[in-house]
């Protein structure tokens, strides 16, 4: 019985011992041609073992880079990528400055400030009002996305002027809630509509004529009885 602690080194864990000792295999081929169609072979059986990579883009060659890995960079095939190195698969990636400068707006996100900055430059007055209402109307939503409440149109305007020294003002925000002020009155009207025609269709009971809840009408009303 073979052990793990008896075998060497598994390179590549999402492929298994065996396509590993598959390459071991292809290293020993001496017929390049031969050694080159069971390459191809390794390949195809190394993209179905491992699917997620078909959502990388050229997703082939990142198979070919790991069947050279996992030959330690030993095999000699004819590929259609370029054969990598170990150093350059091995290079860690140059490390991304973190930003240090210092914003009013860090509560707010920097695409606003760039929203900001667009409209100082902008000289059509139109556009730059435009600029302004938008504005306004994102930093409400924001407020009230964090603070699940609703702000007041001056503190908005009074945190936008700190923000520019007062060269944006705002005209008509737009409200961040989902519905109209009238949508209420046109349910209730609608509704009203719609006892009118319940009542035109079955009769005016509240003129005295017909009163059947009370049984007290000019006796047109019958009660029908059931066997």
């Amino acid at each position: 019985m073979e052990y793990n602690t008896t075998r060497n080194h598994l390179i590549i864990r999402e492929y298994g011992r065996n396509v590993q000792k598959m390459v071991e295999y292809i290293l020993t081929i001496e017929d390049p041609e031969k050694r080159k169609k069971n390459a191809h072979a390794v390949i195809e059986l190394m993209g179905i073992l491992n699917p997620s990579l078909k959502n990388v883009e050229d997703y082939k060659h990142k198979l070919w880079d790991h069947l050279f890995q996992i030959s330690d960079f030993n095999l000699d095939v004819e590929a259609p990528y370029p054969k990598p190195t170990k150093e350059e698969l091995s290079a860690k990636p140059e490390p991304i400055p973190y930003p240090t400068r210092s914003s009013k707006l860090a509560h707010l996100g920097s695409n606003l400030e760039a929203l900001i900055e667009k409209a100082l430059e902008e000289t059509d007055p139109d556009k730059k009002q435009g600029f302004a209402n938008s504005i306004a109307y994102y930093m409400k939503l924001a407020y009230s996305n964090w603070h699940k409440e609703i702000v007041h149109d001056d503190a908005i305007q009074s945190e936008l002027s700190d923000i520019t020294n007062g060269q944006l003002t705002f005209t008509n925000t737009p409200s961040v809630k989902a519905f109209r002020p009238d949508n209420g009155r046109d349910r209730d009207k609608g509704n009203f509509n719609k006892r009118n025609k319940f009542q035109q269709r079955n009769g005016n009971n509240s003129n005295g004529n017909g009163n059947r809840r009370n049984g007290n009408g000019n006796g047109n009303f019958k009660k029908k009885r059931f066997i």
